[in-house]
């Protein structure tokens, strides 16, 4: 295993043991089925680009930590609702029963309804000045409203409508890819780095959100569910316009590693040691799970 892949490890245990602490633990039904959401597994990316850029800036490692789960909290709710019947209809996820299938669809849903709050009250306590805070909440919440994780699901769900590559980018964007920017930009802000290394970040973001979003599509065709934790198929099965099926597999491997290639690109514009996150670009677009 690589030094690089020994980092994201630890990345991932800091984020999930942070995310333990601040679920809570009243065993209740809802909590639960909270925690079962949560701490089921994931690659954690969110909360590992958090950390990824924090090491380039300045910010404490209480602020990082609230950051990381807030953003992965309002992840994993969305995470729950697009396993829903009424959206993607998946029985798995990272390898278990989704949440629905482990208690049942209302359960299911306010679930996802507690865990988007409780990111923005998470957020609301980063112990840091007035002006950041704000532009760090409004961040977040941009990106999982209607111009960003919402709007990209409901083109997903009428996506007879996305018939090329650029429709089918712009809902990529949406649905996946500005969450993980905002991942970016929110730890830029909460790290008082500069404003145009802020945007050079964004832009890396937008291009590995969208390479990570090629290689899902990819990984739903070549990896079995005991590797993906997920429905192999499932997409194909269900008919969903993806990378593969409107370029081919070939064509959209090649494109992801290209967007990996451009996002790394980016990063040799600002003037500080971005070489984890360079490393990162390379792990997205090689994962298998």
């Amino acid at each position: 295993m690589s030094e690089f892949e020994n980092l994201l490890i630890q990345y991932q245990s800091r984020a999930s043991q942070h995310l333990e602490e601040i679920l809570p633990l009243d065993n209740s039904v809802l909590s639960l089925a909270m925690r079962y959401s949560v701490l089921n597994g994931g690659k954690r990316l969110r909360p590992i680009l958090v950390y990824l850029v924090g090491e380039i800036g300045e910010a404490s490692e209480e602020s990082l930590n609230t950051l990381a789960a807030a953003i992965e909290l309002i992840h994993c709710y969305s995470l729950i609702h697009d396993d829903l019947p009424s959206m993607d209809n998946d029985d798995l996820r990272r390898g278990k029963p989704t949440t629905h299938k482990k208690f049942d669809e209302a359960t299911a849903i306010l679930a996802g309804d507690a865990l988007q709050p409780l990111a923005f009250e998470l957020l609301s306590d980063i112990n840091d000045v007035d002006h950041r805070k704000l532009s760090i909440i409004k961040s977040v919440a941009s990106a999982c409203g209607h111009l960003g994780m919402v709007g990209g699901q409901i083109k997903d769900i009428h996506s007879d409508n996305v018939r090329d590559i650029t429709s089918l980018d712009a809902m990529h964007f949406q649905k996946t890819g500005r969450l993980i920017q905002t991942s970016i930009e929110t730890a830029g802000i909460l790290s008082g780095l500069e404003a145009k290394e802020v945007e050079l970040l964004k832009e890396y973001g937008s291009k590995i959100g969208l390479a990570f979003q090629i290689q899902d599509d990819i990984i739903d065709i070549e990896s079995p569910s005991s590797i993906s934790g997920k429905d192999q198929g499932s997409d194909e099965e269900q008919d969903k316009i993806t990378y593969p099926s409107l370029a081919g597999l070939k064509e959209s491997k090649l494109r992801a590693q290209d967007l990996a290639k451009e996002g790394k690109e980016i990063l040799q514009l600002i003037s500080k040691n971005t070489d984890n996150l360079s490393s990162l670009a390379d792990y997205i677009v090689s994962r298998k799970t």
